[in-house]
């Protein structure tokens, strides 16, 4: 787990400000927008302004790349987990050139940008010769929508592709896309879904499974998560009244991390 977030794939958050409008099903239960309208009553959906962070919010990046290069070890920011950096409305503009300087000013963190509209990547991405600091994800959950918005992710030449399957709404064949280097998929991540709405089947264990035999076919890292809302009893999957805290599967954790360069 991270330093400053309890996200385990990442050492750190941000979020160059809050809110977003919901695109494809993976959006029907978002936990940003639950957090973000209790805590910091921000616009969320079509036409609300965007809550944008403070001055002093900015400088903890700069922080981190300073620690990061004292321990002699990059470390790695996900970024956004209460946004999307390519929603790409007129008044984020600023903010995301904002967003592309600080990346540009902290090499020792990679910086693992998140969106569920890749589509929009290359239109708002300001580099010709992408920093080797940088990765670029899409989350799926369906097959539809990884054949809707992975053509458009593997295009994008960044350091590393990698996508984020949560929640796992069906049965997913990535095979043809993973791999090693430019045009591949060369990260899976995939975990269950939270909250009272938490969706699953009866086959989402064989989903789970199937993602992970597929990323070991093509040597491509996965990482497991979490259950959401549900436990895995045996070939079952059971429903609980809160989050699960265990993320093995089949008995075993799967947290494989590309190497960081």
């Amino acid at each position: 787990m991270g330093q400053n977030t309890q996200i385990e794939w990442v050492d750190h958050t941000f979020n160059p400000w809050l809110g977003c409008t919901k695109v494809s099903p993976a959006c029907d239960h978002c936990y940003a927008e639950k957090i973000a309208r209790r805590l910091f009553a921000t616009g969320w959906g079509p036409g609300a302004s965007r809550s944008f962070r403070p001055d002093a919010y900015w400088q903890a990046p700069v922080t981190w790349d300073r620690k990061a290069r004292q321990r002699g070890r990059r470390e790695s920011v996900f970024c956004a987990s209460m946004c999307d950096v390519f929603e790409g409305t007129a008044e984020q503009a600023p903010h995301r050139e904002r967003l592309w300087r600080l990346i540009d000013a902290t090499p020792n963190l990679v910086w693992k940008l998140l969106t569920k509209r890749p589509n929009l990547i290359l239109r708002h991405a300001p580099w010709s010769e992408w920093p080797r600091n940088v990765w670029t994800g899409c989350t799926i959950e369906t097959q539809e929508w990884a054949d809707r918005r992975l053509p458009h992710l593997l295009a994008v030449p960044s350091a590393l592709r990698f996508a984020s399957v949560e929640p796992l709404l069906s049965e997913l064949d990535l095979s043809p896309h993973l791999g090693a280097g430019l045009g591949k998929l060369n990260w899976v991540l995939c975990g269950g879904e939270s909250g009272a709405g938490a969706r699953a089947t009866p086959a989402t264990i064989d989903w789970y499974r199937s993602l992970r035999d597929q990323c070991r076919a093509a040597n491509v890292p996965f990482f497991f998560k979490q259950w959401g809302r549900f436990r895995q009893e045996g070939a079952e999957l059971v429903r609980l009244r809160g989050k699960n805290p265990d993320n093995h599967l089949d008995g075993e954790r799967w947290e494989q991390h590309p190497t960081l360069e």
